[in-house]
């Protein structure tokens, strides 16, 4: 069994696409990055990689290569399970939360879910998401970006 532990943030940019787990959060402002900026997604990742010490997204997927400006971090959530499984292991379950004081996630919780579970390869059961605000304080309180914590049990595949 391995544990990985994966953290993100964005801030909020204009004229940018939220998403959120490979979905598209209906909101004023996306959040800033090479790719998509998929915050959630971005967390579980580095969880991932965390569990058997092979870096991080940046490191697999660097903002300096032209090659992933605007990528949908659904694909390379793809290529991370590859990688995953071609080690043996495979997710027992992933826990992971969005820090956010808006937009509200709770009416995307669902798709994200099913989303998420479908691209790993794994039961909705395996996946738990939640969101929470901050009450007003530090940068995901004043509304200036969204982050996102990750943890996650990798499993020998038998």
């Amino acid at each position: 069994m391995r544990v990985g532990l994966g953290y993100d943030v964005h801030k909020f940019a204009e004229n940018r696409k939220l998403i959120i787990g490979g979905i598209d959060i209906p909101y004023e402002r996306g959040l800033l990055g090479h790719s998509d900026a998929d915050v959630l997604t971005h967390a579980i990742m580095d969880a991932l990689l965390g569990a058997l010490a092979l870096g991080d997204i940046g490191k697999h997927f660097p903002d300096t290569d032209p090659e992933y400006k605007d990528i949908s971090s659904i694909k390379l959530l793809e290529h991370v399970m590859k990688l995953i499984n071609s080690k043996g292991y495979k997710v027992g379950n992933i826990d992971a939360i969005i820090i956010a004081q808006a937009p509200k996630m709770l009416p995307y919780m669902d798709n994200i879910r099913e989303k998420l579970a479908e691209t790993m390869g794994i039961s909705i059961d395996q996946l738990s998401v939640k969101a929470t605000t901050e009450e007003g304080l530090g940068f995901t309180g004043r509304k200036e970006g969204i982050a996102s914590q990750a943890v996650c049990m990798l499993v020998p595949i038998q």
